[in-house]
């Protein structure tokens, strides 16, 4: 849930458009604040899945796949860096120099400044790193920190560390002129309390406009895994009686997730109970919650099938609690919590066609409901308008468009998995493909839902695919086009993902890994000609020597749905861009 995803480009794109939304117009306006990249740097590696613990790679592996979103975020003028709390390569990022002063403020030229992630500097201390505090201060100014959050290390010892001639004071220098650049920028020194307003958050929070953009966000962000038979969209006309089970039907501070506001929920946050209240008021709803979140027992079961069993369809909201996301919320198991699966299997027992909702910060892993439930919507955490967003996609009023932008696993033994991978000597194409080939004996190979997956209530179709190069903003390219046709019933939005195919590189590149994606509204038979730029500087990758100028030497273009759902292919291309241009190919 603090995270973007799996994959660098995707990753860049968000850090791109995360910082222009939270900077707005530009420092001083009121309507921004300064924009944080963090953590910086590669603690989406963290051993074992656990928050504040080590990652260790290879720099080819940091810079291919972990600095790409910061460099992005670098240039569209982010006004701020935050430390990781992991070490890297045995380096605690607070203290790495490597990161913030050669790689940040060097290479990269940041202009902004870095600050520690909570107490980190004086974490220093736990790492090893150091001795005391006092040596912390020291060692996190000298390598590129510019304000200590929490740990008090700099208040304290700076002063101190300058009179003993331990730390040269043009440091203190370069971090307080950054900081004050920043507060100037803002407009504090005019106004320090331009930003306290009390009459405007009166007059923005809960705002009507707010309120429909929180809305219309929610239900971009949902993504239909499954929709069996088109079971959904569900008709408010013709359906007669619903059973809403679960423990997540009637929640509603729960459905803004993780670090969020404390305003009270039951007056201004409508639950998924709500909004399908509001969508189908005709409707009889049968409620019963089945279980709690972690329920051990399944007191309620028999309730739950009673509801369904006297309605004509089932909507199940299950998943997480808020808290078990988030910050410190690492899990070794990421089934449905407690009794849920269960339950639904309780339910989809009764032989009534059943929607499963599921609400969640990270992949979940549901394996018998992936194969047995006709549809899955995934909802995340939708936020304070989230009950109406669910309601809208499950009854059609806005037509699902969203991808995953990660994998979802079948077993927590396949993590990580992600699919931007290597080949292998021994690759494996198919789950009977076994005998010494890369895979598990007792587990298929392939995830649950790829990266890129989503369905419409519509359907698409890929046709007239072709490339050529040419010259996009200033820069070399390639020009990959084809025509997108909404062959449904419909309107409807496809994001089309265009993607590479490295057959042959030096070093190894990733057997597939996106390279642009847009996304095209059609109404019901419309078509569309669709062309995506790709830059030869973003096909370029690194070498052993960390030089960034390895074009693949065999590759193609492929252009689908979702990573595993490819449509389209250009023939196999050999020495791209070393060859003198030509036509279309």
């Amino acid at each position: 849930m603090e995270g973007a995803g799996e994959d660098p480009f995707l990753g860049a794109c968000v850090a791109q458009a995360r910082v222009r939304g939270l900077q707005g117009k530009g420092l001083g306006s009121l309507d921004a604040v300064m924009a944080c990249a963090k953590h910086f740097a590669a603690y989406g590696a963290a051993i074992g899945g656990r928050d504040y613990n080590s990652a260790d790679m290879s720099l080819r592996t940091l810079w291919e796949v972990y600095l790409p979103p910061f460099l992005a975020a670098e240039k569209a003028g982010v006004a701020t860096f935050m430390n990781a709390f992991n070490d890297l390569n045995g380096v605690p990022a607070t203290a790495n120099r490597y990161l913030l002063r050669d790689v940040l403020k060097g290479q990269w030229g940041f202009k902004g400044f870095v600050v520690s992630d909570w107490g980190s500097i004086g974490e220093l201390v736990q790492h090893g790193y150091v001795m005391n505090d006092q040596q912390a201060a020291a060692a996190a100014l000298e390598a590129g920190c510019d304000m200590d959050m929490e740990s008090h290390s700099y208040i304290r010892y700076l002063k101190q560390l300058v009179q003993e001639k331990k730390i040269d004071p043009a440091l203190i220098d370069e971090a307080a002129g950054r900081i004050l650049r920043k507060k100037f920028e803002l407009g504090l020194f005019e106004d320090p309390y331009r930003f306290i307003d009390s009459t405007r958050e009166r007059l923005t929070l809960n705002k009507p406009e707010n309120n429909a953009a929180a809305r219309d966000m929610a239900r971009k962000s949902m993504v239909l895994l499954k929709n069996k038979d088109h079971l959904l969209p569900l008709s408010a006309a013709t359906t007669q009686c619903i059973a809403l089970i679960g423990p997540l039907v009637k929640a509603k501070k729960a459905l803004k997730g993780f670090w969020s506001l404390n305003i009270d929920p039951n007056e201004q946050i409508p639950s998924l109970w709500d909004g399908i209240n509001a969508e189908a008021p005709k409707a009889r709803l049968r409620y019963a919650k089945g279980c709690n979140i972690n329920d051990s027992l399944r007191l309620g079961f028999q309730e739950a099938i009673e509801a369904a069993q006297k309605a004509d369809i089932v909507i199940m909201a299950m998943g997480e609690a808020p808290d078990m996301t988030g910050e410190a919320k690492s899990r070794s198991n990421i089934h449905l919590p407690g009794v849920q699966a269960d339950l639904i299997k309780a339910v989809v027992a009764t032989g009534k066609p059943v929607v499963l909702v599921l609400m969640a910060g990270r992949p979940l892993i549901f394996n018998w409901a992936k194969d047995k439930v006709p549809s899955i919507l995934y909802a995340w955490w939708s936020g304070s308008q989230g009950g109406l967003a669910m309601a809208d996609v499950l009854f059609g009023k806005y037509n699902p468009s969203a991808k995953l932008p990660i994998t979802f696993p079948r077993s927590e033994g396949q993590i990580p998995i992600y699919y931007a991978h290597y080949n292998t000597g021994r690759p494996a194409t198919s789950d009977s493909d076994k005998l010494y080939k890369t895979g598990y004996i007792d587990l298929s190979i392939f995830p649950a839902f790829a990266f890129g997956h989503g369905l419409s209530y519509t359907t698409f179709s890929y046709s007239h695919f072709s490339w050529h190069y040419c010259t996009y903003q200033n820069q070399p390219a390639v020009a990959v086009s084809f025509a997108l046709k909404n062959t449904g019933k419909i309107a409807g939005a496809e994001v089309a993902q265009l993607y590479i195919h490295n057959i042959i590189s030096r070093p190894l590149r990733p057997v597939k890994a996106l390279k642009g994606f847009k996304k095209v509204m059609l109404a019901a038979g419309a078509s569309k000609n669709v062309t995506i730029y790709i830059a030869r500087q973003s096909l370029l990758s690194y070498n052993e020597k960390l030089e960034k100028n390895v074009l693949p030497q065999r590759c193609q273009f492929l252009i689908g749905s979702a990573s595993d759902d490819i449509r389209l292919k250009s023939a196999i291309i050999d020495h791209l861009f070393e060859k003198p241009p030509g036509g279309t190919r």
